[in-house]
């Protein structure tokens, strides 16, 4: 590890030491894993890590949050929350985020009186601020700390940092809530995040680790890196056959390119 990013992470957790207790939001992202380490590290057995369970969490994402807690050694809840029973949620505005991000806080609040801990910590790094997040709304207006932005980790950093501290999920790549797959103003439905996971769980069995399938209706938009679109159209007659099991009867293949959603703001709904 350089000089550079030891200081940094000595930094990390001398902040949140001083904090005395915290939970941590826990996505099971790199992210979030970095910040449960360095709490782990300065708190002990005084910092807890609270993983957010809804419809729009992959069954397969809320088991690597166990994996992940377990190999830092950290204490880990995992709380039901209900962002898709409200209807500002599933209207899918462009903000959407905010809305989930505020219910996860106020949760996240819930359990802090329960177990006596003030703080509570999200995972929002340096680069994140140059990106369109509505979550940070939520976050600034609960008082949720962002010690990884308070040190100025970047997203390169945080990997480095966490290969070098032995991380597993150190080259895992982000992986946001299934509801992210289905464009802005389009409805949300607890029949599409199924559709979606299935889709790309299958997808997975071909070891392809970084995908979105993005919900067009009855058109399933597959985005993968260029490598791995070799293996799609080699496999194309079986992924064919499964989506169409699934619900899908079109399939288009597209390059990943995280946030592509981020610019189809005004697309008019399709129910």
């Amino acid at each position: 590890m350089s000089g550079e990013l030891n200081k940094k992470y000595s930094e990390l957790k001398d902040s949140i030491k001083k904090l005395g207790s915290a939970i941590v939001a826990f996505s099971g992202g790199i992210d979030s894993t970095l910040v449960l380490k360095a709490a782990h590290d300065a708190l002990g057995n005084n910092a807890v890590a609270v993983t957010a369970d809804s419809p729009s969490l992959s069954r397969k994402e809320l088991e690597e949050t166990k994996k992940t807690a377990a190999q830092i050694g950290a204490r880990h809840l995992v709380i039901q929350t209900e962002e898709t029973k409200e209807e500002s949620y599933l209207k899918n505005p462009s903000n959407r985020c905010y809305y989930c991000k505020s219910e996860l806080y106020a949760k996240l609040k819930e359990i802090s009186r329960q177990l006596g801990i003030k703080s509570i910590l999200n995972g929002t790094n340096f680069d994140d601020l140059g990106d369109y997040r509505p979550g940070l709304i939520a976050a600034d207006e609960n008082e949720v700390i962002s010690p990884l932005k308070d040190v100025k980790l970047t997203k390169n950093d945080i990997r480095n940092l966490a290969r070098h501290l032995g991380l597993e999920a150190w080259d895992k790549p982000s992986s946001p809530c299934l509801s992210s797959r289905v464009p802005y103003g389009q409805q949300i439905t607890m029949q599409k995040l199924s559709m979606i996971e299935k889709a790309e769980d299958f997808l997975k069995n071909f070891g392809i680790k970084e995908l979105r399938v993005r919900h067009f209706g009855n058109l399933a938009r597959i985005e993968v890196n260029e490598a791995d679109k070799t293996t799609i159209m080699e496999n194309f007659d079986s992924i064919n056959k499964k989506f169409n099991e699934i619900g899908f009867n079109q399939i288009e293949v597209a390059s990943f390119k995280s946030g592509n959603l981020n610019v189809m703001i005004n697309v008019r709904a399709e129910n």
